[in-house]
């Protein structure tokens, strides 16, 4: 194998716990849209199922049984303080409400209870000889969907012209940033803090990734790579909340900061970057990349890696280009004339996975998936045109131009992430061969 496992000690836990952590933000923030407002006992209750299903996919994947139930329930609720603080916040900056003492340990044995609930019903329906999952590839999705999770919530704070909405960084208002009351949440301030504390969920699962990284994988070089992929997050991080203050300072005083849009632009673009790293490791996790499956000669290898890396390199100019339209209004043409690019690109090189390597499943429907997602990225690129004609005349962005505008963002993320997924397989299961003399 291209990896072997050295072991995966507490890599499962890991894993469930930040997965189900994940899932239960994913599922608060969709359903606290203020357009969406869903009631708080439907998302309670889909929440409390999170915890069910954790330990479910505990005791059918692992033999940890109730044990691993518990460790999972206090595991997924000590990720989960980093949100319980907005309800539980007083009326002061920094000050809890007393009844803290009782929620915060009542949380706690509520998540064992359903945990350890789902993990028993999962043990009866595990199979003995059920061979256990490489768990550091379930712990690099789950960073991968929580990166995507921030990649859409950022979208959407562009969207809404809702970067400065919350004044001061690294608090909210004065309050530290994971006191700050829900009930004060609205309108842009939910945006932008609530993509705030996202980003804290995407830093802090990529620091246990690159930690266990450095605990189960055998190859220095993904080690390496998961710790630029985590020091990526750490500094954009950083540009998320220089743009808001202009320097370093606690301060929420206009005399204080100076609000930076060139590191918004900066931070978008840095943001689909490092989207694009939590695929990689995804990719080098997978069994496929792990296993001893043989590449297939081709003569045409040197020219796949070679269109595909500069497809990568196109799309990269393209979000660029795309970030300074979307934050300056300037440089339209320039975004249009780089689409059709990019277009002929992704043309030469997903037909080329499609017709010339067969013999290799996963390069066809990885081309298949690249012409679908370059055909709906320039519908959205004409839809995005259409509703951004006369933003400047209007007070606040429409619903319609929210929805569009922050698609259009995300698919190109998704488009440079299957762009880079093909490079990549064209090293794996491509190699050069020379031609055969006549």
């Amino acid at each position: 194998m291209n990896g072997t496992v050295i072991n995966q000690k507490s890599t499962d836990l890991y894993a469930l716990a930040f997965g189900t952590a994940v899932a239960m933000w994913g599922i608060g923030y969709i359903c606290r849209i203020p357009s969406i407002m869903a009631p708080g006992w439907l998302v309670l209750a889909l929440m409390l199922i999170c915890f069910v299903l954790g330990g479910y996919m505990l005791g059918l994947k692992t033999n940890r049984g109730a044990t691993g139930g518990i460790c999972l329930g206090v595991l997924t609720s000590i990720l989960n303080l980093l949100i319980l603080g907005s309800l539980l916040s007083g009326d002061e900056p920094n000050h809890v409400h007393p009844s803290a003492f009782i929620w915060v340990p009542g949380s706690f044995v509520i998540a064992v209870i359903l945990t350890s609930i789902g993990a028993s019903i999962g043990t009866k329906k595990r199979q003995a000889d059920a061979p256990e999952p490489y768990w550091l590839y379930a712990l690099s999705l789950v960073a991968m969907i929580a990166t995507f999770l921030l990649v859409v919530a950022g979208g959407l704070v562009t969207s809404h012209d809702a970067g400065l909405a919350v004044v001061d960084w690294p608090n909210s208002f004065g309050y530290n940033m994971f006191l700050y009351p829900l009930s004060r949440m609205t309108g842009g301030i939910y945006y932008e803090h609530a993509h705030r504390l996202l980003g804290s969920l995407v830093g802090l699962t990529t620091l246990v990734l690159t930690m266990q990284m450095f605990r189960v994988e055998s190859r220095s070089w993904l080690k390496k790579f998961s710790l630029a992929a985590f020091i990526a997050v750490c500094i954009q991080g950083i540009l998320g909340g220089l743009r808001v203050t202009g320097t370093f300072t606690m301060s929420a005083s206009p005399d204080d900061t100076a609000p930076n849009l060139a590191l918004a632009a900066v931070h978008g673009v840095l943001g689909q970057i490092i989207f694009a790293m939590m695929v990689a490791i995804v990719l080098f996790t997978s069994s496929t990349w792990r296993s001893d499956h043989q590449p297939t000669p081709k003569i045409s290898a040197d020219t796949d890696r070679i269109l595909n890396g500069i497809l990568v390199i196109s799309v990269v100019i393209q979000i660029v280009i795309g970030a300074l339209q979307r934050h300056f209004a300037s440089g339209l043409l320039v975004h249009i004339t780089m689409a059709v690019v990019v277009l002929v690109l992704v043309f030469a090189c997903a037909t080329r996975a499609w017709g010339l390597h067969v013999e290799q499943p996963l390069l066809p429907r990885v081309g298949k998936a690249l012409l679908i997602i370059i055909g709906v990225q320039i519908i959205l690129g004409f839809g995005a045109l259409g509703v951004t004609a006369h933003a400047d005349q209007r007070p606040s962005p429409t619903a319609l131009e929210v929805i569009i505008t922050t698609l259009h963002q995300v698919t190109g993320a998704v488009l440079l992430v299957f762009s880079m997924k093909l490079w990549l397989l064209s090293f794996r299961l491509l190699k050069p061969r020379e031609p055969i003399a006549s």
